[in-house]
């Protein structure tokens, strides 16, 4: 492998929007190289120690990295802390602090308020990678969803990609946003009025979900209710009506369109039971894409 991030800097991961296509092409590709190899356990990381700190819940993401981290031959701590219980970016800092003195090699972080990652990793001398901050990024997500589209297409430039949802609280649908247009393929998106960003709105289009529906990739994104300060202005039956890929609407898609979801599924919301289930579905081939593309990562983090 050809490493060319060797500062600490260079070899974080806080977000695709400012990544080159290169960088992104080498981790693709290394991910690919371990999605390869028969053997499950490559010991390059031995030596050693990794620490998972999210600061917001998670299950997929959370064992996803301790799978890849493990896989490599990292030691692994895992620390977990309610939103609730550290809202300010002190807490947070002291945190990370703490365990870079004990003599941690890297970390990998989930939390909730927005910016308190990049300063950070300002402050630290070891690298960090982002796991999902606030409503801001969640790169590794984008790399499997990526990984996950070329596995179908065998190339991202000039594919048609719908993003359907809550846009205006998603940080996956903006990492697939920044990381999607560098290679040339189209994003568009599709949600209620109280789930669109307005920032976003000069980067990619508002469509209708029937035009949503015509694309070679439909997202589909969770209703992220937890992150609604006011609610929203619809039912679950609601939003289904208006926005969720029913049975009949995926009985419409082209044969070749491909149905995505990072996860976890609001089943019979945004995308009925037997959807997910579905021959076009690649919800679980991502979850399992997400192996690699961590090991990747985390390589890309440790290895000079």
């Amino acid at each position: 492998m050809t490493v060319t991030a060797k500062s600490v800097k260079e070899r974080s991961l806080l977000g695709l929007k400012d990544l080159s296509v290169s960088e992104i092409e080498s981790i693709l590709s290394r991910a690919a190289y371990f999605d390869a190899q028969a053997e499950k356990l490559n010991p390059i990381l031995a030596s050693k120690f990794v620490a998972n700190m999210f600061f917001e819940n998670s299950t997929r993401t959370r064992f996803s990295f301790e799978m890849a981290e493990k896989r490599l031959g990292a030691e692994v701590l895992n620390f977990a802390a309610a939103a609730s219980s550290v809202e300010k970016g002190e807490s947070i800092y002291d945190t990370v602090r703490t365990l870079e003195s004990m003599g941690i090699d890297a970390g990998v972080i989930r939390l909730k308020p927005e910016g308190v990652l990049q300063e950070i990793a300002q402050k630290v001398k070891v690298p960090l990678i982002n796991a999902g901050d606030g409503n801001n990024e969640h790169p590794t997500q984008a790399l499997l969803d990526l990984y996950t589209m070329r596995q179908t297409f065998g190339e991202l430039r000039g594919l048609n990609v719908s993003i359907i949802g809550d846009i205006k609280h998603s940080r996956v649908a903006r990492s697939n946003l920044y990381a999607l247009q560098k290679f040339g393929a189209k994003v568009s998106f599709c949600a209620p009025n109280s789930m669109k960003a307005p920032e976003l709105e000069s980067l990619a289009p508002y469509i209708t979900l029937d035009e949503a529906l015509k694309a070679d990739v439909v997202m589909l994104l969770r209703v992220q209710l937890e992150r609604h300060d006011k609610g929203i202005d619809m039912k679950a039956d609601e939003y289904r009506q208006n926005y969720g890929l029913t049975e009949e609407r995926a009985a419409k898609l082209s044969p070749k369109t491909i149905i995505m979801h990072p996860a976890p599924v609001n089943r019979n919301v945004e995308i009925d039971d037997a959807v997910v289930e579905s021959p076009a579905s690649r919800i679980f081939p991502q979850m399992s894409n997400g192996v690699p593309i961590r090991m990747a990562v985390m390589e890309r983090a440790l290895i000079l």
